[in-house]
Formats: C-alpha cells, structure tokens, sequence
C-alpha cells in the first residue's frame, strides 16, 4: 500500500500552518482531485476579524455550506472512482463553534451539524500539522492577507489547545500528526519529498512525523 492507495486524504492544522499548500502540492503529486477551502469568497470572514462574537455563527455557517457542497457529490459514490485530497477535516468544524459562538448559537449550530454529518464521507487517512504560534503568527503575517492582521497570539494560543485536544481524541481515520515547525514543504522540495516518503509508509493507526529540515 502506498498513499495513492488512500481515496480521500485531509490535511488539517490551525491558522498559517500551511495545510492549504501541502493540500494543493499533494493533489498535484498524486494527480488528486482537490477540495480546498476559499476564504476569499466568505463574506463574513473579515467582519469575523473586526469582532468574533457578532459575525461567529454567519461565518461559521457560511464554511459548513462550502464544504457540505463540495462533499455531498462525493457522498453518492461508495467508491471513489479519484483519489480526492482535502485541505480541511469537516469533522473538525465544531472546534471553531465552540471557541466562539454564543450559547444559543451553538446549540443551533449543533443540531445543523448533527444532521449534515451523517451525510458526508470521511477521509481515510488525516494529516495532522502542528507548529508554535510564533510560528503560525509569522506564516500569517508573511501571506498578507488584509483580514488576518487582527488576529493575536491569545486567539491561536487556544486555537492551538482546541485543536491538540481534538486529534487527542481522533481514531475515525489512520492519523499522521507533523511537526510543521521547522520544515518548509513550499520552498524546499526536498522537505515536501520527505513528508511524502514518510505518508507512503502509513497503513492505519496514529503515527508522529518529526523532522528536520533538508537542506540541498
């Protein structure tokens, strides 16, 4: 077996980890077809930024959708006739709810998500990446994008917790958790080649990639 062997794969991770990219290099190295996030297109999103408690539950609601239109085509097939690579895990979504939606937001949105799941498929194999959040705070400021300069290491701090708390937990797919800290898969190929050889070896269970960085 080997990870072409995989039918859908997730990369997931906190703010500025680079899930997105390692998402897009893998679809390209596995000639995948890919399912990536487009926080461009969330209307909400930087309102979300400006003030979390009043645009939490629209923004929130806003990626559910996107994610549930990417994935319901994929639902209708028992088989996958491609091998589809993700750059998010949608059962990670209620993280985000619980950091910051009201109460009563979160019930609805409990009850929403309750109902959807079932409904979408799951990945059979999640990359995990972590990094520090001096760390994800440079990544952020290094893309530029306007909407995420309001974003502060408290906010990732618990980002970070939530979403160690999580994988702690996680055993609905074979699981690889990556130490993105001091690797650079988008500027050095050599980085990327080695967290490919490393996944090729992966048949089921939890396994923890720490490396060192490649230099040619």
């Amino acid at each position: 077996m080997s990870l072409a062997d995989f039918r859908f794969i997730a990369v997931e991770g906190p703010i500025g980890v680079g899930k997105s990219s390692l998402a897009q290099m893998l679809a390209r190295h596995l000639d995948a077809e890919g399912l990536f996030e487009t926080p461009d297109e969330n209307p909400f999103l930087e309102r979300f930024y400006q003030d979390r408690s009043k645009h939490a539950l629209a923004t929130q609601l806003h990626f559910l959708v996107q994610r549930i239109r990417q994935l319901t085509p994929l639902a209708q097939l028992q088989l996958f006739e491609r091998l589809h690579v993700a750059d998010y895990l949608v059962d990670k979504d209620p993280l985000f709810a619980e950091l910051n939606l009201a109460p009563d937001e979160m019930e609805i949105y409990r009850e929403l998500f309750r109902q959807l799941r079932p409904k979408l498929p799951r990945p059979d194999l999640v990359v995990y990446l972590q990094a520090p959040v001096e760390v994800l705070l440079e990544r952020i400021r290094g893309r530029g994008r306007s909407y995420e300069r309001r974003i502060d290491a408290a906010y990732l701090e618990r980002l970070n917790a939530a979403y160690t708390e999580f994988f702690h937990h996680f055993d609905a797919a074979s699981l690889v958790i990556v130490n993105a800290t001091e690797i650079d898969w988008v500027k050095n190929e050599a980085d990327f080649l080695q967290l490919v050889q490393f996944l090729d070896q992966v048949h089921g269970g939890r396994h923890y990639f720490n490396p060192l960085p490649v230099h040619l």
